[in-house]
């Protein structure tokens, strides 16, 4: 997927901006008729309205049972990723789009200006100062359930950045707190911002609605003030491994929700 220019400065210069945010998002969150659901897999300014597809990444469904597998159905279109996975088992499923790996990011101010490098690998120009080099690393996820709710699919999967739910996913209310946890590699993220955006099609908006942060031990709760489906997401950037091609990764962490009113 190539992001704009513009976009790319946001994403460096302004770290709670939208940018191209990745969603993963069901046609339902309790099927009550049927148990094929259909997800869409994309990246996005305005939500769900999908713009590029989220592509070259290993999706995976942890059943009601806790064991993990690959969706049954998988297309990849220009503007998003179609997924189709049959319920057969009454409980909670997690669906993941998996990490995906992006492009390297070296941004720079030059004159007082703003730039993107073209080509990471480049030295930059005399005078430049470097603002930020990273890769980025993204992932979605989203929780359906079909009959009663299971919890087995909510435990931490301790790989990267994370929101452990210490609430159940499809039994939010409005005016209720969803409790969570921020986590990265299992390990609380002390002071964590998590933006929350209210979905709503071709209007959806592009500023949060809500952000949050988390506490000393990575504790934090959302609470809708309306009913309607959420984007919780947060972004944190650290020290990349050794051989990666830039010295640190931004992680980027989507979750899609809904709030019963």
């Amino acid at each position: 997927m190539k992001i704009p220019i513009k976009a790319l400065l946001c994403l460096a210069f302004s770290p709670a901006a939208l940018g191209h945010t990745p969603y993963l998002a069901p046609n339902t969150f309790e099927p009550i008729n049927g148990d094929v659901i259909t997800l869409d897999a994309a990246f996005a300014e305005h939500f769900f309205v999908p713009e590029a597809a989220f592509d070259n990444s290993e999706f995976a469904v942890t059943h009601p049972d806790g064991t993990v597998h690959a969706p049954q159905t998988r297309e990849t279109l220009k503007t998003r990723v179609v997924l189709e996975h049959q319920l057969r088992e009454d409980g909670t499923y997690r669906f993941s789009t998996g990490r995906r790996k992006g492009r390297v990011f070296k941004l720079y101010t030059l004159d007082g200006q703003r730039h993107a490098a073209e080509d990471p690998s480049a030295a930059l120009p005399p005078g430049a100062e470097l603002q930020a080099f990273f890769q980025s690393v993204t992932m979605a996820e989203t929780y359906v359930s079909k009959g009663a709710p299971s919890e087995a699919p909510l435990a931490p999967r301790k790989d990267g950045v994370e929101l452990e739910l210490r609430g159940h996913p499809n039994g939010v209310f409005a005016g209720e707190a969803l409790p969570m946890r921020a986590l990265f590699y299992g390990e609380p993220l002390v002071g964590q911002k998590v933006d929350v955006f209210l979905a709503s099609g071709l209007h959806g908006a592009t500023e949060p609605v809500q952000t949050l942060t988390s506490s000393a031990t990575g504790e934090l709760a959302f609470t809708p003030e309306h009913g309607g489906i959420y984007l919780l997401q947060m972004r944190h950037r650290a020290p990349a491994p050794a051989g990666s091609p830039a010295p640190q990764y931004s992680h980027t962490y989507t979750l899609v929700l809904e709030a019963i009113e």
